[in-house]
This record gives structure tokens, C-alpha cells and sequence, in this order.
């Protein structure tokens, strides 16, 4: 009997070993290679004369300065909105209402995101039709909203759609602590709910969004397909600088798109070492509560009615999409389409969507094995790197797979889009499905070993069947990822797949706003079903299964 247990856990042994291997092997597909690919990106940056041309162009500053308010500001924005939201609604049913509409708000592409939020506040935007219907206007006004030369509309929608992150973010860390304890706890003491939060709650809260502010930040400064649609365009930001620099085939301005590249990831580096060192001289100086009480009241209506104002907020730039998709003639001041057709759907070029759609199906159907292999095995000590993409500005991590690609041949190649894509979509995947992870009860695998069943068989048939709804969130998270990358399609691509994200912000440059907004819908469109799908297969599979209810 004790040989038997002796081989029994020598072959539980093996098989851990063996997909621990796979699960390391598969990560360093995905993220190696990119890593190593920094090492010919970068030799540009070598030369004396590539500073000096980027140094010396007379844009760069102006950039810069454009860059750090869109990026810093958004940020900061997108933080403030996040903690308001989550302090007025959390606990409570305003919480549950808001935490079962997150996917729809994560789901909505950034491209497609930016350019509804451009038909929407336009001069001839649909805020604007509103304002002449009530004013009596028979003109557009003469404001700047789209492209100004301060960048506050890119600044505004980046803190929008990046607040949905933060609160995705903020779930997980709400299930992680005991903040209704607290909570309870305060409030018996006499502490008002702002009170609470902010003298209690947030303390504990905020260092854990270091890391999602970090991934926040690193999107606002190298973000190129909302900056193309909505910021500043003489000069643009550094991030469309250095993109237009890379793509030019002159190789003078190619080194020094390297350059901007690099002064990116500086810019990173100096951000978060500075909010790092503003952080720690708060918590010195910060005075200790003085334990003034200030009792508040909670208005329930109320806070429904910011949850669900904030709601709206997040999907309102989806109904100009729509509406343009289905309009045929509609003119100023009009709130609505004088003429309706299907005819812009009908004569859409739907090959980007095909294109997009494959290739989404690909990341997923290659990485949910992966992400679940990694979770169960794979280590925790080299973790951080899969999370590089998301933590690092996204241009010179895609001048780095270009570069990769170039020497192995793969460019405009459909292996060397999939694998471009890979390294965004997984670390997505990983963060949807590390919280309820974490979280599941330990006890259950346990019991299903001492059944008999291997390591292996435990997940397939107890654990990761009872985990299908996590798992089908993480499906439909990496498939929106997917979708909405343009950067690595871009430069993978080699100009040669076209995917509703990428023809989307080339036709917002001056195209036609009826193909405009078809493009942009399905964008829009794509992962939104991919979410229904997932939802309605988890409810159908919950059926019968009390405990998955």
C-alpha cells in the first residue's frame, strides 16, 4: 500500500511537472520574443544623429507637453471618477445594478468609443442638433471640441472609458476585503459613508490600484487610434509623433520614431517615480483623524440615479454610431435622420469584420488553455512579465513584435498577427480570472484527490466547470481585447489586414460618416454579442445547479 501511494504521488509529481513546463514554454512564446525584440528596435537609438533629429524638431516639445496633459490628467480623472461612483454606490443594490452592466461599458472599443464621443460633441454633433432645436440655431457654433489644441476632449474621454477599468478593478479588490465590516464598524462609531471611505476605506483601497493605474497611464500616454480621432493634430501627440516617424519610410525619421519610443517609456518612468514619491509624502504628512464626526444621510434614489446617469454616460457615444449607420440624409440642425435606409449596411465592406473576427477567435481558442494551465501551475516568481504589455506604453512594445517579426519573415503574415495580438489579450484574461481563482475554496479540489481523481482530472471535470462563468467573462474580455487592438495590427499586419478597428480610424480621418459609423457599430457591435453569448450560455448551463446560481 505505501508503494502504491509512493507511485501514485510520483506520477502526480511528473504531471505537475509537465504542465508547469507547458505553462512557462507557452508564456514565453507570447512574451519572450517581444522582449527580445527591444534589443534591434532600440539599436537606433544608438546613434548620435537619430537624438539629434528628434531633439531638434520643433514639434517634440509641444507633444510632449500635449502628452502629459491627456495622459496625467486622464488618469487622474479616471481615478477620481472610479472612487466617486464606488463610494456612493458601494454597498448596496445602486452597486449590484452598476457591477452587472460592467462588461457592456468594458466591451465598447476605445476606436469605436472615441468616435461616437466625435459625432457626438462635434459642432454638427448630436449635442450640438440638441442645442439648435432648443436655441433656434440655423448654423453649426463655432466651437473647437474635436482636436483641440489642448487635447482636453482626448483627456475627458480617456478618463471615461478608463474609469470602467478602474471599477472593474475595484470589484475585484471589494472582494477581497471586508468593507461592509468596515463599514458597519465606522458607521456605529458615528462616521458619515464619505466620512468612512475616506478616512477607512480608501487607505486600504488606492495602493491597491497601483498596478491598474500604472496599466492606465501606460495607455494614456502611447494611445494612437483615440488621439487620431479626437487630440491635437499640429503638432499631435508624442505617441502620434513617434507612430508617424516609425511609418515614414525615410530611415532618418525611422530612428527617430525609435527615439520617441524610448522617451515614452521615460515619460512612464518619471510619472509613476513621481506619483510614487507624492503618495509616501502624503501618508507622512497627512494629519491622523481628529475624530470629528460628521453623520450623513444615505439617499438611496439618489445614488441609483448617479449609477445609472453614469451608465448612460459610458453607452450615450454608441447612439450617434447607430444612428449615422441607419441615416440617409440628415442634415444640420436635425436631431434625427430625415431619412432612414439599410442600404449603408448592405453595401458595407464586411472583410474587416471576417478578418476581425477570426483573428479574435484565434487569441481566445489558443489562450484560454494557456491561462488556465497558467493559473493552476504555472509560477508565480515570473508572473509579472505576462502583465509587461499592459504596464509598459503599447507603441514601442509593437515596434518591438515588428521587429521580431522582420527577422523571422513573419510580417503580413496571419501567424504573426495572431501572436501580436497574444500578448494584450492574455494578461486581460489572467486578470479576469486570477480574482475568482483565488477565491475558490480549496477544499473542493482536495476532496475530488482524495477521490482518486489526478490534479488534471480534478480541474476538468470539478473545478473549472464550476469556475464556467469566470471563464466565459475572461472568453468575451479577450475577444473585446482582441477586437479593439490597432497598434499590433498595424504593425504585424504590415498594411495587409484590415480589421473593423483599424478601417474605422482610417475612414473618422475624412471619410464617408454613413460607412464611418458602420464600421465604428460593428466594433461596437462585435463584442457586445460575444458578452450575450457568454451570459446566456452560463445562465443555460447554471440551469439545475443550485450552487452556479
Amino acid at each position: 500500500m505505501g508503494q502504491e501511494t509512493r507511485r501514485f504521488r510520483q506520477r502526480q509529481g511528473h504531471q505537475d511537472d509537465m504542465w508547469r513546463v507547458v505553462a512557462v514554454a507557452g508564456a514565453a512564446l507570447v512574451i519572450v520574443p517581444m522582449l527580445a525584440g527591444f534589443s534591434w528596435f532600440l539599436a537606433p537609438a544608438l546613434q548620435a544623429s537619430a537624438w539629434l533629429g528628434a531633439l531638434g524638431d520643433p514639434q517634440l516639445m509641444v507633444a510632449t507637453q500635449r502628452t502629459l496633459l491627456t495622459a496625467l490628467g486622464g488618469t487622474a480623472l479616471a481615478m477620481v471618477l472610479a472612487t466617486a461612483i464606488i463610494m456612493m454606490a458601494y454597498p448596496g443594490p445602486a452597486w449590484s445594478y452598476l457591477r452587472l452592466r460592467l462588461p457592456v461599458l468594458l466591451a465598447f472599443p476605445h476606436a469605436a468609443f472615441a468616435i461616437g464621443v466625435a459625432l457626438l460633441v462635434a459642432p454638427t454633433g448630436w449635442v450640438a442638433r440638441l442645442l439648435a432645436t432648443m436655441l433656434g440655431w440655423d448654423a453649426p457654433p463655432q466651437w473647437v471640441t474635436v482636436q483641440d489644441a489642448q487635447g482636453l476632449t482626448l483627456m475627458i474621454a480617456l478618463a471615461i472609458k478608463e474609469s470602467w477599468f478602474l471599477l472593474w478593478m475595484l470589484a475585484v479588490t471589494l472582494g477581497e476585503q471586508d468593507i461592509v465590516r468596515q463599514m458597519t464598524i465606522a458607521r456605529s462609531l458615528g462616521y458619515g459613508r464619505m466620512q468612512a471611505w475616506v478616512r477607512v476605506l480608501l487607505p486600504q483601497i488606492l495602493p491597491k490600484l497601483a498596478w491598474p493605474l500604472m496599466a492606465v497611464l501606460a495607455y494614456g500616454l502611447s494611445v494612437v487610434d483615440m488621439a487620431l480621432v479626437l487630440g491635437p493634430t499640429t503638432p499631435p501627440t508624442l505617441a502620434v509623433l513617434t507612430w508617424q516617424w516609425l511609418t515614414d519610410p525615410n530611415p532618418q525619421h525611422v530612428a527617430q520614431g525609435t527615439i520617441g519610443a524610448v522617451l515614452l517609456a521615460g515619460l512612464m518612468l518619471i510619472c509613476v517615480l513621481l506619483v510614487r514619491l507624492a503618495w509616501k509624502g502624503l501618508r507622512r504628512w497627512a494629519p491622523y483623524p481628529k475624530g470629528h464626526r460628521k453623520p450623513g444621510r444615505r439617499a438611496p434614489r439618489f445614488q441609483r440615479a448617479t449609477v445609472r446617469l453614469a451608465f448612460l454616460l459610458g453607452i450615450l457615444p454608441g447612439i450617434p454610431l447607430l444612428l449615422w449607420s441607419f441615416s440617409q440624409t440628415w442634415f444640420f440642425p436635425s436631431v434625427l435622420p430625415a431619412q432612414w435606409t439599410l442600404s449603408n449596411w448592405i453595401s458595407a465592406d464586411l472583410n474587416p469584420l471576417f478578418t476581425t473576427l477570426w483573428l479574435a477567435l484565434a487569441c481566445v481558442v489558443l489562450l484560454l488553455p494557456l491561462t488556465l494551465i497558467w493559473l493552476e501551475w504555472g509560477p508565480s516568481r515570473i508572473g509579472a512579465l505576462i502583465y509587461a504589455p499592459l504596464l509598459l506604453p503599447a507603441l514601442p512594445l509593437a515596434a518591438a513584435q515588428y521587429s521580431v517579426l522582420l527577422r523571422l519573415n513573419l510580417d503580413g503574415t496571419s501567424a504573426g498577427v495572431i501572436w501580436s495580438h497574444l500578448a494584450w489579450v492574455f494578461p486581460y484574461m489572467l486578470i479576469t480570472l486570477s480574482g475568482p481563482y483565488r477565491t475558490f475554496d480549496p477544499r473542493i479540489v482536495t476532496t475530488a484527490r482524495a477521490l482518486g481523481h489526478s490534479r488534471w482530472q480534478a480541474c476538468i471535470n470539478v473545478k473549472w466547470p464550476m469556475l464556467l462563468r469566470p471563464i466565459l467573462a475572461a472568453t468575451a474580455i479577450g475577444f473585446s481585447v482582441s477586437v479593439a487592438q490597432y497598434l499590433p495590427t498595424l504593425f504585424a499586419g504590415a498594411g495587409r489586414f484590415a480589421t473593423v478597428t483599424t478601417e474605422a480610424v482610417a475612414l473618422s480621418a475624412g471619410g464617408d460618416r454613413r460607412m464611418l459609423a458602420v464600421q465604428s457599430s460593428l466594433q461596437m457591435l462585435l463584442p457586445l454579442l460575444v458578452f450575450l453569448l457568454a451570459v446566456l450560455v452560463s445562465r443555460r448551463y447554471a440551469r439545475g445547479r443550485k450552487g452556479m446560481q
